[in-house]
């Protein structure tokens, strides 16, 4: 099956796809539904659980078929027809993918009193080995630093710069799997305190990312731009700005390969795919990705649990840009109903054909949207979790889908009622949050 596949057709290409589908798995697969949101372009596809399987010989036919066609499964057609059912090639890719990301995680320093504190643990050579990705094919060749507003005192004096996540590329036994040499950037989320607050000042800026065409209607969240462009010159890490590092490294790597067939994938988490998609959207702006040429480098975003970034102007200009984002998201994750609780996508859309006078400041999200279904009574913080969420791509298992259940603010602070913490600080506070998130959320 897998030499008969053609890519000429679309619709030949999503139907012979399925039949290289597998039957069976070892805990079971995603049911995925599609549905247009007539709001907007973007496309919503819920997920659920459905009897246990197991996995066939097909199954690795299917892999074998990557090579071929790659595009599709970066989202040249945005994902038309290759996600009811959810094709193994595009699950298997979101999971590869999402293990880069948690790579950043178990990289990552929280130690106070080491050395490397929130740096990273491993030198490049290493770090994918000692997280336990050897043999992944990929090579790192940059790691990444950002610096928010506000400073972390250490032991050593104020850390302003942290690290955020890396750059890697495949490797020439990879390429010949993947069918193009494959450029990687990931971020990890939101991890200390400042970091929370620096990224959450819900106010809208123009981007102004392209010096020769600044866009002032193209506005993206202060904070995640902030975070993006800042430069500490005092980090001993790195040289410039999060921006200025990655603009760098990527037109390095673009111009080593620019006889090669090239895909640029951008990945993140929470936070870290709020940067991914300013990047995205920066190196398809600048035209970075044309290198020269009128033969243009596909940009792919895998988001997981990811915030809105930018405004409907932003949103739009990325669909011109080509930028193809995949928005991996549960539906009990608050997160990814911020910012613009209130004024979003679909506030900006009440008055119908006709503009309102504030749509501009209305958050939009930007792709298409991957919908799961999953909460756990005895542990809430799994609905933001990226191992959750590539738990039950990879192992749908004992996950409870609540589709006509209380969600999930109600369900948080029914647990928190129950577990006797009146005294905790945070108890009465995390309380209103909730209230609060619940009575503006659309």
């Amino acid at each position: 099956m897998a030499s008969s596949i053609s890519t000429s057709n679309p619709s030949l290409l999503s139907h012979q796809l399925r039949l290289t589908q597998p039957q069976q798995c070892p805990f079971g697969q995603l049911r995925v539904t599609q549905k247009k949101v007539s709001s907007s372009r973007q496309s919503v596809l819920t997920a659920s659980v459905v009897a246990p399987v197991v996995e066939t010989k097909t199954r690795n036919k299917a892999r074998s078929c990557l090579a071929r066609v790659w595009r599709e499964i970066q989202g040249s057609d945005n994902w038309e027809d290759l996600v009811q059912p959810l094709n193994p090639l595009l699950r298997d890719e979101i999971i590869r993918y999402g293990e880069f990301v948690t790579a950043c995680y178990k990289a990552f320093d929280l130690e106070p009193s080491s050395k490397r504190y929130l740096n990273c643990k491993y030198g490049k050579k290493n770090m994918l080995r000692e997280v336990g990705m050897d043999g992944c094919g990929y090579e790192v060749t940059k790691y990444i630093y950002a610096t928010p507003d506000i400073s972390i005192p250490t032991q050593s004096g104020t850390c302003c710069s942290r690290w955020i996540g890396y750059v890697a590329v495949s490797s020439d036994e990879e390429v010949k799997r993947l069918g193009r040499r494959d450029i990687v950037v990931t971020f990890r989320g939101t991890v200390t305190n400042p970091e929370w607050i620096a990224n959450l000042m819900s106010s809208l800026t123009p981007a102004r990312l392209d010096p020769h065409n600044p866009r002032p209607d193209v506005k993206v969240e202060s904070g995640f731009l902030n975070l993006y462009t800042s430069d500490d010159s005092t980090c001993k890490f790195n040289h410039g700005s999060c921006r200025e590092q990655l603009l760098s490294e990527l037109s390095r790597i673009i111009n080593e390969y620019k006889d090669e067939e090239l895909s640029i994938t951008v990945a993140g988490h929470s936070m870290g795919s709020s940067l991914a998609l300013l990047l995205a959207y920066d190196i398809a702006e600048l035209g970075l990705n044309r290198n020269g040429s009128n033969h243009e480098i596909p940009i792919t975003v895998y988001s997981f649990g990811g915030p809105r970034v930018g405004n409907s102007s932003f949103k739009e200009r990325c669909e011109e840009l080509g930028v193809k984002v995949l928005r991996i998201v549960n539906v009990n994750d608050p997160i990814t109903k911020l910012p613009g609780v209130f004024l979003n996508e679909n506030f900006r859309n009440l008055g119908g054909r006709f503009e309102l006078p504030w749509s501009c400041s209305c958050y939009a999200h930007v792709g298409v949207e991957l919908a799961l279904d999953f909460f756990k009574m005895r542990d809430p913080s799994c609905v933001h979790d990226l191992e959750t969420y590539i738990s039950l791509l990879r192992c749908p298992k004992r996950v409870q889908v609540q589709k006509d259940g209380p969600d999930f603010l109600s369900m948080a602070r029914e647990f928190l009622s129950a577990q006797k913490i009146d005294t905790w600080p945070w108890h009465n506070a995390a309380k209103n949050v909730g209230d609060l998130v619940e009575s503006l959320r659309t």
